[in-house]
C-alpha cells in the first residue's frame, strides 16, 4: 500500500534508509529538512509502502522550485527549465521486497504528485553501485535518461556528513548517474 509520508513514519523511515545505504544516511533533523522540501501548494511529493503491515519502501522528493542545482547538476543539458524540474532525492525498497514493483509505484506516486506542483520533469543522482545496478536499471525502465556520471558524489559532503557507505566505508567512491526522466 503506497501512502503520503508524514512525521509518523520517520523512525521506520531512517531505519530503512541506514540499513540499506548506510549508517549515518538520515537521522531526524535531515529527514524532517527533506521532507518539507516535497512540499508545494499543500501537495506532499514524499511517499512510503507498507507490506505485511510494515514500512518496506520510501521515496522523498523534492517539488520544483525547493531545490537548488550544485556542482553535481547539469541543468543546460536537461533542456527543461529548472523551475518545472524536481528532485528525486531517494527511492529505497527493503531487500526482500525488491523486484515486485514497489520502486516503481513510489516512483509513480511521486510523478504524479510532482506534476500538480508543475514539474514536467525530474532529476536525480542514482546510485550505480546499488546491488546488480538496480537504481539505474529501474529508472533507465521509467524512461530516464542518463545526463552524466560522478564519480565519489556521496564522499566528505556536508549532506550526510556521517555517513558510512555500505559498500566503501567512511570514504565512498561511487558513482552518481545524473538521470532526467521527462514526465509524459
Amino acid at each position: 500500500m503506497i501512502q503520503t509520508l508524514s512525521p509518523e513514519h520517520f523512525d521506520d523511515v531512517i531505519r530503512l534508509g541506514n540499513h540499506v545505504h548506510g549508517a549515518g544516511y538520515l537521522d531526524h533533523s535531515s529527514l524532517e529538512a527533506l521532507y518539507l522540501k516535497g512540499f508545494k501548494d499543500d501537495i506532499n511529493a514524499n511517499f512510503v509502502a507498507h507490506q505485511e503491515g510494515k514500512l518496506v519502501g520510501f521515496r522523498l522528493t523534492f517539488a520544483p522550485g525547493n531545490w537548488q542545482t550544485d556542482k553535481w547538476c547539469t541543468p543546460d543539458a536537461w533542456g527543461i527549465d529548472l523551475a518545472h524540474v524536481c528532485y528525486f532525492k531517494c527511492n529505497t525498497v527493503e531487500e526482500s521486497f525488491r523486484g515486485m514493483g514497489i520502486g516503481g509505484k513510489l516512483l509513480r506516486a511521486s510523478i504524479a504528485a510532482t506534476k500538480h506542483q508543475g514539474a514536467k520533469a525530474g532529476v536525480s543522482h542514482l546510485w550505480k553501485q546499488s546491488p546488480n545496478n538496480s537504481a539505474v536499471k529501474y529508472f533507465t525502465k521509467a524512461g530516464g535518461m542518463l545526463i552524466k556520471e560522478h564519480a565519489e558524489r556521496w564522499n566528505d559532503t556536508l549532506e550526510h556528513p556521517d555517513y558510512i557507505c555500505v559498500i566503501c566505508g567512511a570514504d565512498c567512491h561511487c558513482t552518481a548517474c545524473e538521470m532526467l526522466l521527462i514526465f509524459k
